[in-house]
């Protein structure tokens, strides 16, 4: 059942950045081709640049028309709803134009009830900035309609600056009112994961220490940092990738049941097997971590240059673009099962994937040779399932081959998949915040991952791996050692001993 969201004003801070051009307005402009925005709603970018109302609107329908399959008057009619007020943000005093800007949209549209969202698109150093200056003129008040703050990742940058940002933010507006983005939550596998486990008889009595045997976690990008290079030597592929994405994700393949399906209960699952995570010791700093920093190589034909030689990274840079964990969880269910979760750039193939490793089966004849049982949850790029298992192979003999099952989401014709960005959202408009990160679980991740952040100054922690490759050798030792193999995902969901190289 589609819910339409209630009439209301949409306030993107940032509003001349890439993440505005690339992601927030496309999908903005599909939601509303597919009537899925309220009947009466205005955006309004607000940045530095100068810009009218005119001006924003043709920049921002010639990024669309470059960028995004569009209809000529669909995008007319979308880009009407656009408007742009010119902004210090750092400045409080300047906020009342805002204020009053929103007044004029408000009286312009008929809106009786003042809903507000504000995305905060901006770098993270504004994300305790911008809120204070809303509340010094009263924008975060609830009394005439609801208002609502979407902050993008980074959440802080280490424990510390998250409880201080999240204390800071509290300031000004409420636990309800905040909706912490990450866009991995808004894809449709990571949610099926859920309906996968839960919905199903034959899975979930299967998804515990006494049948599986482990399970590898795999968030691969092929592209190096681009033009982000400034950013992302602060920053790392611990912070970038595992913090959030790869530990939300890890948590919604391993939670319990929720009680039902609303944001609390399922985020309380969440924030519980969150608390669950076996603290790292100086032991499983040493010898379960590896961090790596990509090398020059030449793949496919191209030339690749190392991280150092990226555009804005420091040409000693300790900064990791390569990590690999062994982890565990410390209840019932998961005890003793080995979580090998490992992330990075300039891999073979960009692939987000689960794969969970079934026991062996104990019968001593069948279970020698036969293949192993896996399941591969593929979030990215081609998103399905892919189940292995053994039958017999033809002719004589009971000699067992594996074969798979598997399903695409791009076989589901009749329906229409949205984008993470347009269903974040659309539920961020509709008041629904299952799919945001609370402040509890924030924190958590934060704190598993300190040991990791203090552990970096390490000079003997960072070894090299040659673009195009699956990362440093002693990456592969982690598993050697414990008799295993890492999966080689292909781009497409196939089981293959190879990969795009």
């Amino acid at each position: 059942m589609m819910v339409i969201p209630e009439n209301s004003s949409i306030v993107i801070f940032g509003a001349s950045g890439d993440l505005t051009y690339r992601k927030l307005i496309p999908a903005l402009y599909h939601l509303y081709a597919s009537n899925q925005l309220p009947k009466s709603f205005a955006i309004l970018g607000v940045s530095r640049t100068e810009y009218s109302d005119e001006s924003y609107r043709e920049k921002l329908k010639r990024s669309m028309q470059e960028l995004e399959k569009t209809e000529p008057e669909t995008l007319d009619a979308f880009c009407e709803h656009l408007h742009y007020q010119p902004l210090n943000t750092s400045d409080v005093d300047e906020y009342s134009h805002l204020a009053g800007r929103l007044e004029e949209i408000a009286d312009q549209y008929g809106f009786v009830q003042r809903n507000t969202l504000f995305y905060l698109a901006t770098p993270p150093s504004l994300y305790g900035v911008i809120p204070g200056c809303l509340a010094a003129h009263n924008l975060n008040d609830e009394s005439n309609g609801w208002k609502r703050i979407i902050i993008e990742k980074p959440f802080g940058y280490d424990l510390k600056s998250a409880q201080d940002l999240d204390i800071e933010i509290h300031r000004h507006f409420e636990e309800h009112q905040i909706y912490r983005i990450d866009h991995y939550l808004g894809k449709e596998t990571v949610q099926n994961l859920l309906v996968f486990r839960f919905a199903n008889g034959m899975f979930e009595p299967l998804w515990n220490r006494n049948f599986i045997d482990y399970v590898e976690i795999t968030g691969a990008e092929f592209l190096g940092v681009e033009e982000r290079g400034g950013y992302y030597d602060g920053s790392g592929a611990v912070r970038d990738m595992f913090q959030n994405h790869l530990l939300q994700v890890l948590a919604m393949m391993t939670m319990e049941p929720p009680a039902a399906i609303n944001s609390n209960s399922i985020r309380n699952e969440v924030n519980k097997v969150l608390q669950s995570l076996q603290p790292l010791s100086d032991d499983d700093l040493r010898n379960n971590l590896v961090l790596g920093q990509y090398t020059e190589s030449e793949v496919r034909g191209q030339a690749l240059k190392s991280y150092r030689d990226e555009h804005g990274v420091a040409d000693d840079s300790r900064t990791e673009t390569y990590m690999a964990l062994k982890m565990f969880i410390n209840n019932w269910r998961w005890n003793g099962v080995p979580f090998y979760v490992r992330s990075g750039k300039r891999l073979p193939t960009r692939v987000t994937e689960a794969v969970i490793h079934f026991k062996r089966t104990p019968h001593p004849v069948f279970g020698k040779n036969a293949p192993e049982n896996k399941l591969v949850i593929r979030i990215q790029p081609d998103e399905g399932i892919l189940m292995s298992f053994g039958l017999k192979e033809p002719g004589a003999g009971f000699n067992a081959k594996e074969v798979s099952m598997d399903f695409h989401y791009d076989s589901l014709t009749e329906t229409q998949m949205l984008t993470a960005y347009e269903r974040l959202l659309l539920d961020s408009l509709n008041g629904d915040p299952t799919l945001f990160a609370r402040t509890d679980a924030v924190e958590a991740c934060w704190k598993f991952v300190q040991p990791i952040l203090d552990f970096k100054q390490d000079p003997q922690a960072l070894y090299g791996y040659a673009c195009g490759t699956w990362g440093p050798k002693e990456s592969d030792d982690l598993l050697k050692r414990d008799g295993r193999d890492w999966r080689f995902p292909c781009k497409n969901l196939t089981n293959t001993d190879y990969c795009e190289l």
